[in-house]
């Protein structure tokens, strides 16, 4: 009891008194004390006093696949500013590679009783993965909205960016500068959002032919710099890729060649993550408006909560094209 005393108070900023006046129902305590210290006893996995059980503090869980990619850190300050703005408490999980994966952190926030889920990039974008986890869920009647494409049967609603206008955008850049040689650098087979990419630069160029200049990749600068390769070697001078990480193995993969961007091959990203102007050279993107879609999923799953709304359909949000230094007109001989 005096270990759990000392964890909450640490937690909660509190003396070890106040949190026993807490649990005690004691008077002489603010309101915003006594959330603080309930919702300590929360995320720390402790149960509650049988008479506070009712009051338990509402919590939402936000699961990120990796912190490392840029753009994952940007959607979750957007996402946990709005949630506690609404009166909920984030709770960030974010997976590492050999970590926790993500059916346990799951089972985790199932255990604490969250009022709900935002997920962002996990395996519900990938169609030879588990979702096992995502039916528990549903199973529960838990409140879930997931970020980007994932597959439909889950039947979750889904904030998106649209990437047929991402890959139009894109692609008409390039065309525009001259370049007829276009390749892309995609995700894994399997993965939705890449599977839209594909689809949208088929649908672009009217051409099967096309699918012929993309190369898979994991979401790695050097699985990136693998594909890029192929590409670069195959006489491509424009390439687009599924996002900014995958960009840059691109343009290490053209110099590793002795090519030059944009001099002789053009590199545009997705996502226009942080430090991309910081780039050498700065990275054309395609911008993802994470701050309009992170406000929109905490919409959607406070609507879930507090009003019992069901939703299941996809928003779709339009990208914008950022032109910077990673492209330029096409090398004529």
């Amino acid at each position: 009891m005096t270990k759990r005393l000392a964890e909450v108070a640490k937690k909660a900023g509190v003396s070890e008194a106040t949190v026993s006046r807490v649990l005690n129902g004691r008077s002489g305590v603010s309101e915003a004390t006594r959330t603080s210290v309930l919702t300590a006893l929360d995320v720390l996995g402790y149960e509650r006093p049988t008479k506070l059980r009712g009051e338990r503090a509402r919590l939402v869980g936000l699961v990120l696949p990796e912190l490392q990619n840029p753009i994952f850190p940007a959607l979750a300050e957007v996402v946990t500013s709005s949630l506690a703005q609404r009166g909920f408490t984030p709770a960030l999980c974010a997976r590492t590679i050999g970590g926790v994966p993500e059916s346990d952190y799951v089972e985790m926030l199932l255990d604490h009783q969250v009022s709900g889920v935002i997920f962002a990039g996990g395996s519900y974008a990938l169609t030879d993965a588990s979702h096992e986890h995502y039916r528990r869920l549903t199973e529960r009647g838990l409140p879930v909205v997931l970020v980007n494409a994932g597959v439909d049967e889950l039947g979750f609603p889904r904030v998106s960016t649209d990437d047929a206008v991402a890959v139009e955008q894109a692609y008409g850049h390039l065309r525009s500068l001259g370049h007829e040689r276009i390749g892309m650098v995609l995700g894994p087979e399997g993965h939705v959002p890449s599977r839209r990419k594909l689809d949208a630069l088929l649908q672009v160029t009217s051409s099967t032919e096309a699918e012929n200049w993309v190369e898979r990749s994991s979401f790695s600068m050097e699985g990136a710099r693998v594909a890029a390769t192929k590409l670069v070697e195959r006489g491509v001078t424009g390439i687009i890729c599924a996002s900014d990480v995958l960009a840059l193995g691109a343009i290490r993969a053209a110099r590793r060649l002795g090519r030059s961007v944009p001099d002789d091959v053009s590199v545009v990203g997705f996502d226009d993550s942080a430090f991309m102007t910081c780039t050498d050279p700065p990275l054309t993107t395609v911008r993802q408006p994470i701050e309009t879609m992170g406000q929109a999923a905490v919409d959607l799953l406070v609507s879930q909560i507090d009003e019992a709304r069901e939703f299941s359909d996809e928003l779709l949000f339009e990208p914008e094209l950022v032109v910077r230094g990673s492209t330029g007109p096409v090398r004529r001989e």
